[in-house]
């Protein structure tokens, strides 16, 4: 199964299919505002800036699940993102990416690298431009940490 049969709700609410990104790589992140690893939106943005001329497309997810580090409505955490961090890629409404109600996508991530819950905020997923799971890189691990392997697959 791709990441491109998902549809997950856009920041502002609405349904965004995957397949739009169909052909692209893809960094898949849930993210916080109010987290110690708030400041890796910098070093995301950056990878976007850098290498979307080449098909890489970042993908935010915000999430409230851990420590609720995440408590802002969609526009608050929209405006904190573009504010303070200079985000341009999108983002995606506060979803749960652990447990039953965890959103469909993040399900099949974690099932795609072996079945373990996310531990914390920003666990960031690598796709190919076939829509497969390449790699999962842990919170503490920087978006700097995934440009090699996003620049093979570029």
């Amino acid at each position: 199964m791709s990441v491109y049969e998902f549809t997950a709700p856009s920041i502002r609410g609405e349904q965004v299919e995957l397949s739009a990104y169909e052909g692209k790589v893809l960094v898949i992140a849930n993210t916080a505002s109010k987290c110690g690893l708030t400041p890796q939106y910098e070093g995301l943005q950056a990878l976007y800036e850098q290498y979307a001329d080449q098909g890489l497309v970042v993908l935010g997810f915000p999430c409230n699940q851990f420590a609720e580090q995440e408590p802002g409505s969609a526009s608050e955490v929209e405006q904190f993102c573009k504010i303070n961090y200079g985000v341009t890629f999108p983002l995606f409404a506060k979803s749960d990416v652990n447990g039953e109600n965890a959103l469909p996508l993040f399900k099949h991530l974690v099932a795609e690298t072996g079945g373990q819950d996310i531990a914390w905020n920003f666990t960031k997923f690598v796709i190919d431009r076939e829509g497969n799971v390449v790699k999962r890189f842990e919170p503490k691990e920087t978006p700097e940490s995934m440009t090699a392997e996003l620049e093979a697959l570029l």
